[in-house]
């Protein structure tokens, strides 16, 4: 069975992922968003949100038994143990539930938003990257209004990271987001003509890496 052409979408934390995924649906493109499916597999009486609560203690619960998300990111933010036991436990999930909507998705290519593409090493799993990137002074500012962080947390935030060199080795293609809507939205249509071409075009993978 073929496997559907899929962009990986990613970039730093309020780099403008989200805004760059509205703009490629509202071309019809079907995007799988990981940090949704990342509440689904910590959904009310889900096995993970069990191991999460023996794990954490009831702090990281909130009173009607969901996870307290804030809770939870502030205290993986400080501590890289706790973040990377967290993600061991969370990430093969989400995995497997992002193969299973990239499949289920329609239209020539899927796009997958995905954060921590780079952190994850989850490159291998798609025919493209695609990064948004901006420059660090804006991004922190961003973060900053955003979330209502200080500075210093934003620049913590930011740190616990991958880094902009980082993400830009791995990237196929990059989308620069320093200015405005309407240059963010012709260089997500130029992109959007080119992935069609692409995944009409090229041989998919029956399963495994992407190349």
């Amino acid at each position: 069975m073929k496997r559907r052409f899929r962009i990986g979408l990613t970039g730093g934390i309020a780099s403008g992922k989200s805004t760059v995924a509205k703009l490629f649906a509202a071309l019809g493109v079907s995007i799988v968003d990981t940090d949704l499916l990342s509440r689904e597999v910590v959904a009310p009486g889900s096995p993970l949100l069990a191991e999460i609560g023996r794990h954490f203690g009831p702090q990281a619960l909130q009173n009607d038994g969901s996870l307290d998300r804030a809770a939870l990111r502030a205290r993986v933010f400080a501590n890289p143990a706790e973040r990377q036991w967290l993600e061991q436990l969370t990430h093969p999930a989400i995995r497997d539930l992002t193969d299973a909507r990239c499949e289920s998705a329609t239209g020539a290519y899927v796009l997958v938003a995905i954060p921590l593409l780079v952190e994850t090493a989850g490159e291998q799993r798609f025919d493209r990257v695609l990064v948004v990137d901006c420059e660090p002074e804006l991004q922190l500012a961003r973060l900053q209004a955003r979330d209502g962080t200080t500075r210093e947390q934003a620049t913590r935030m930011l740190a616990a990271q991958a880094t902009r060199e980082q993400r830009l080795a791995v990237a196929d293609d990059v989308i620069l987001n320093n200015g405005d809507i309407a240059s963010l939205r012709d260089q997500v249509e130029k992109l959007h003509r080119r992935y069609l071409s692409l995944a009409q075009s090229g041989p998919l993978q029956s399963d495994g890496a992407a190349t």
